[in-house]
């Protein structure tokens, strides 16, 4: 079984993410933890303008929170009365990043999906604030949808990875569980101007290619010192349809991620999105 976190601010980019993974995990029996985090608008509520009108304030915003947690759970069941799948909700008056570690931890989830951008945030931008804080952040995979992508199966997965990094095997058995029932083909990519591998990256690629499951496996190697704009290229050259990273320290997505400002990342996706966080979990 695979329990499965869906933070949700209850817009149209957070109703697709929920409908990608009603579909993606149809054949597996799963968890799904409906979770709404609203202190954010208790602060930013139009009426509060002094402390006396803060308690009514929490009051009528967490009312709110439920009522649209009930109607989604209610679409949800519509959508996908699927027996094998279990669905939980969760309103709470803290922000989206602390509830979302909070509930990790307690539930031990084993994967977050969220949409890359919530309702408020710019069409120009990768990642909305709320998603590149959990993507930065909580110790837990995260698989981001696009707004607007439409379902497919995932057929065709690029991993880049500089191979510096022991991965965790909890980590790989995850990705064997998401795409070995698609049959999906993952491209390990390196990327750096120069294509030879040190001993110990040598023995983290060995460790990946004994523990990814039945998948077809292919490595490239690609000369450039512009992670972000080979795995771009890559991606569109190739018709690549799901995404691999981990955001750990010394990795890819680390640089691309910590270095930026969130209107400059230059990591340009449109497919779904696997962050992996070398987890301390067990």
């Amino acid at each position: 079984m695979i329990k499965i976190l869906m933070p949700t601010d209850f817009s149209d980019n957070s109703m697709n993410a929920i409908k990608y993974a009603l579909e993606f995990f149809k054949y597996q029996t799963a968890e799904f933890y409906f979770m709404h985090a609203y202190e954010a608008e208790v602060y930013n509520h139009e009426e509060l303008l002094s402390r006396t009108v803060f308690d009514d304030i929490v009051a009528r915003v967490k009312k709110e929170s439920e009522e649209n947690l009930a109607k989604l759970l209610a679409a949800v069941k519509e959508i996908s009365p699927n027996p094998r799948f279990s669905y939980f909700t969760r309103s709470a008056n803290n922000t989206l990043l602390d509830e979302a570690e909070v509930i990790t931890d307690d539930k031990n989830i084993d994967l977050i999906v969220m949409g890359t951008k919530g309702k408020s945030n710019k069409s120009s931008l990768t990642f909305g604030s709320n998603t590149l804080q959990v993507l930065k952040y909580v110790k837990c995979p995260v698989l981001a949808i696009p707004e607007g992508y439409k379902y497919s199966q995932p057929r065709h997965a690029l991993f880049p990875t500089n191979f510096l990094i022991p991965y965790k095997r909890r980590e790989l058995k995850l990705l064997c569980d998401l795409l070995t029932p698609y049959r999906t083909k993952i491209d390990l990519l390196y990327v750096s101007s120069s294509s030879k591998l040190s001993f110990r990256q040598e023995d983290n690629k060995a460790f990946i290619e004994g523990t990814v499951c039945n998948n077809e496996l292919n490595y490239f190697s690609e000369d450039s010192r512009k992670v972000d704009g080979a795995i771009n290229k890559y991606v569109e050259e190739n018709e690549v349809d799901f995404l691999i990273m981990v955001n750990t320290q010394h990795s890819y997505l680390e640089n691309i991620l910590f270095q930026s400002t969130i209107d400059k990342i230059s990591l340009k996706i449109a497919i779904p999105l696997l962050v992996m966080q070398n987890l301390r979990r067990s």
